[in-house]
């Protein structure tokens, strides 16, 4: 072979092993992706700004109904939105996919990353030293947010295991099998499985006191221990023991409805024990609780609550729930589809939303 022909061999051959190597490394990374949950997917980079506000033609703005502060960016889109008496900011950041595919086809892909502030906001905190702190570590961060963590408890979502051992993350259920379906009209699955309970480890509120789980109740919540595990245990907001003790998020869904905490986004309507339906969800916004009348025989409380996390691909508006039918959290169909417009199960049963 002629020597002039041979660096050409020796190019095609190093570009051969590097494609070889390159596919290799792809193919490794895709079995690690397979092994990871498919719950959030980041497909886009941050926004970019600064905590004051004043760089890139950044401004503050006040809006009504309900009370809060907006930041717009220079082309007049909201940056980030912050509600008059909650701790729940949203946040504009990179754009992810949530989705359930073993319950659902539906996906929610969203670019609101929903945290929770260490104050509740009031007018005029954007100059305060305790949000430009906070604003300067979260705006733009990839860190684990509210709708981040509820997804680890998914169907499928794996274990996760802090330093003692004690699993804080993962496929949770809804509860232990009914043994008397007589006694509990039918309940094939029990309720009363708080967060502890899916942690299996004691507890000891703020007031002193001090809760133990059951052991058929590990890695189990019901509707409102789910929001108790995500909101308090996971990001902190305080927790009282139970509906009417302490001044933390209560026990039950029928508790946390008619709290005075967090700002009120659709208030109670119509008479008892139903209410009404709320003729306006336009003013939800993503991480909102949301109540629901489900069961004529628990009077006039409410008894179920999620967690709002805005349109579907489909323009859906959509929430994530512990519930029976799914034996667990899920935005999937199983007993009604998980959509707050149109009139489905669920869209008919909404009766108010708060923001904590």
């Amino acid at each position: 072979m002629p020597p002039k022909k041979r660096p050409l061999l020796h190019t095609a051959t190093v570009l051969t092993l590097l494609a070889g190597s390159a596919y290799l490394t792809v193919e490794l990374r895709k079995d690690e992706q397979d092994k990871a949950p498919r719950a959030q997917a980041v497909t886009d980079t941050p926004l970019g700004g600064s905590a004051s506000g004043e760089q890139r033609g950044q401004t503050w703005e006040r809006l009504k109904n309900p009370d809060r502060t907006v930041l717009r960016g220079a082309g007049g889109q909201v940056l980030a939105t912050f509600t008059d008496r909650s701790r729940t900011a949203t946040l504009k950041g990179p754009s992810r996919t949530f989705s359930e595919a073993e319950n659902t086809a539906t996906k929610v892909v969203t670019e609101d990353w929903v945290r929770l502030m260490p104050e509740a906001w009031r007018a005029g905190a954007e100059k305060e030293r305790w949000f430009k702190e906070w604003f300067r570590r979260y705006h733009g961060s990839q860190e684990d947010d509210l709708f981040a963590i509820a997804f680890q408890y998914i169907t499928g979502a794996p274990a996760k295991k802090d330093e003692r051992g004690v699993v804080y993350a993962g496929d949770a259920k809804f509860g232990p099998v009914n043994p008397d379906l007589a006694k509990h009209r039918g309940t094939p699955l029990l309720e009363q499985s708080d967060f502890f309970d899916y942690l299996g480890i004691p507890y000891t509120f703020r007031d002193g006191t001090a809760k133990r789980p059951e052991a058929a109740r590990y890695r189990a919540v019901d509707c409102s221990g789910y929001m108790r595990l995500v909101f308090g245990y996971r990001a902190r907001y305080p927790l009282a023991p139970a509906d009417g003790k302490g001044d933390g998020l209560p026990r039950t869904a029928n508790g946390m409805g008619r709290s005075q905490l967090g700002a009120e986004i659709i208030p109670l309507s119509g008479p008892a024990p139903w209410y009404e339906r709320p003729q306006n969800i336009d003013v939800l916004q993503p991480g909102d609780l949301v109540f629901f009348k489900m069961d004529h025989h628990t009077g006039n409380r409410l008894d179920h609550v999620g967690l709002y996390l805005g349109p579907d691909t489909e323009g859906h508006k959509v929430f994530l729930s512990s519930r029976k039918e799914v034996n667990g959290p899920t935005i999937g169909d199983k007993g009604g589809v998980s959509r707050l417009d149109g009139n489905g199960f669920y869209a008919q049963l909404l009766r108010n939303a708060k923001r904590l």
